[in-house]
């Protein structure tokens, strides 16, 4: 079995004091996949530059206190590549890939549009340079999965208040489109959505920090598991981890019958 676990920690050192360590370690995950770090390499702890014995990788952002993603892996990857090879994005920490074999496995943190039409039209940039990327990721043949915080909720099902949020960052009809063309043309697969097609509140997996959203479950699924046909085909069980709050988001757990030793045909 092979265990992969996404999380945005929003955060590694205020997610390091509610016990996000201690839960990790006892996951016996073989990668787990980290976004928004918000620190620099001199900012980690000795423990998290070795959470758990695990090998440990971040690509940080240049400004302080933003974005950033890690991978932790049980085993020592192969090859590990930083970046897309964009200056603008890399710059902001946002793609982490380890590879294992025939195995890669992606950290990536999609830019967010909330805040500003600025860094919307940053997020728009974003996926227009990301698309061919994935879709040459999808031809490699390799089996390539892409986990983290793509900000963007593809479905209705996929949050609460979709009718209220049509026109808001993160479910714009060009941002699920987008999604759309990901899964159809590109040809990669939502895993968790394969494993349960018609789950809706159990499968958000972030949640405003604003009013009761996480008290009335009033959530978001934009953190995914989207893996090459072969790879997503092996998935055989997905949870969302709620018992415990590490952060605005919840890690998703996905279980594949795949061996890294042995890989896929």
């Amino acid at each position: 079995m092979l265990r992969i676990i996404t999380l945005n920690l929003n955060g590694i050192r205020s997610a390091w004091t509610k016990g996000v360590l201690p839960w990790a370690a006892a996951q016996n995950a073989d990668v787990i996949c980290l976004q928004e770090l918000k620190a620099q390499h001199a900012d980690l702890a000795q423990d998290m530059k070795n959470p758990d014995g695990m090998h440990a990788f971040y690509h940080v952002a240049e400004k302080r206190g933003y974005s950033g993603v890690g991978l932790w892996c049980r085993r020592k990857p192969d090859a590990v590549i930083e970046g897309t090879g964009n200056a603008e994005f890399d710059a902001e920490g946002r793609y982490l890939r380890a590879d294992f074999g025939n195995l890669s496995v992606v950290s990536l943190y999609l830019p967010s549009g909330s805040s500003s039409p600025e860094r919307q039209e940053a997020k728009f940039r974003f996926m227009e340079i990301f698309y061919p990327q994935l879709v040459e990721l999808a031809k490699c043949g390799r089996d390539v999965l892409v986990c983290g915080d793509w900000n963007i909720a593809h479905q209705e099902i996929d949050l609460k208040n979709w009718k209220g949020n049509r026109k808001n960052s993160g479910f714009l009809p060009e941002e699920r489109a987008w999604v759309t063309k990901v899964i159809d043309e590109a040809g990669w697969c939502d895993v968790y959505r394969r494993l349960h097609p018609e789950t809706t509140e159990g499968s958000y997996t972030w949640w405003s920090n604003r009013g009761q959203a996480w008290a009335k479950n009033v959530g978001w699924r934009i953190d995914y598991h989207m893996a090459t046909p072969g790879l997503a085909a092996a998935a055989t069980a997905a949870a969302v981890y709620k018992a415990e709050r590490f952060s605005d988001h919840a890690p998703l757990t996905i279980d594949y019958d795949y061996s890294i030793e042995s890989p896929s045909a």
